[in-house]
């Protein structure tokens, strides 16, 4: 008789948010994605507050997100997470995460804390509404996803965002004046959360709690526009 262990995960038959994004078939509409983007923080809430002692993932990117059949996000591959001493905020740690979401205190001295996180989810939430990898060509040099999302932000805001998720605005739209300038508005609010996420300084950035407050916030507003109402 075999003598092992075994761990049963839930089958998540949507795949990862990666391989959801970039496919060319059925598109994240808007509130999708911001569902998305609000499940995601709902649970690094509860590793970073609710936990008997905080946890960091290390490791947010969309490949690590996975969709159940509702297109509910699960956060997966803790494989490197790190727990915080009770009496600090901040832990040290060698294995880094993956290139592009890493947060510049991370990637200079390993130290990380549970803002090392958030700032990782900002990248994620750019990522999840411009359809941009961090690894696109067009980010060299000294152009990252964060800095070409910045230089159109807010006038702009909707030429940096995915081209399918535009024309998903522009379908479901009621007047061309007043229902889509209220959704361009909540776009800039989301983008906003990002760069909140995305303050150089770890104690300048807002807590998921905080991330999940603004984002439910903003679902609430556009869930009440006639052409999204749900």
């Amino acid at each position: 008789m075999l003598d092992f262990t075994a761990m049963v995960l839930e089958y998540m038959p949507n795949g990862s948010l990666n391989k959801k994004l970039y496919s060319e078939k059925n598109c994240l509409h808007l509130v999708e994605r911001l569902n998305i983007m609000i499940d995601i923080p709902l649970a690094m809430e509860y590793l970073h507050h609710d936990y008997t002692v905080p946890v960091m993932h290390c490791d947010l990117k969309p490949a690590n997100v996975l969709l159940d059949q509702d297109l509910t996000a699960h956060v997966a591959d803790v494989g490197i997470a790190k727990m915080l001493a009770q009496e600090g905020n901040i832990a040290q740690t060698k294995t880094l995460g993956t290139i592009g979401y890493i947060a510049p205190e991370y990637g200079l001295d390993g130290q990380v804390s549970t803002s090392s996180d958030v700032y990782s989810f900002g990248i994620l939430l750019l990522e999840t509404f411009t359809r941009k990898k961090t690894t696109n060509d067009k980010f060299r040099g000294n152009l990252s996803l964060h800095k070409w999302v910045c230089l159109s932000f807010p006038d702009a805001v909707l030429d940096i965002l995915d081209a399918d998720l535009v024309s998903d605005i522009g379908f479901r739209r009621v007047t061309v004046d007043e229902n889509q300038s209220q959704i361009k508005q909540l776009l800039v609010l989301i983008i906003n959360v990002a760069f909140l996420c995305l303050k150089e300084l770890p104690e300048e950035r807002i807590n998921m709690r905080e991330v999940v407050v603004q984002l439910k916030k903003i679902r609430a507003e556009l869930t009440n526009l006639d052409s999204y109402r749900i």
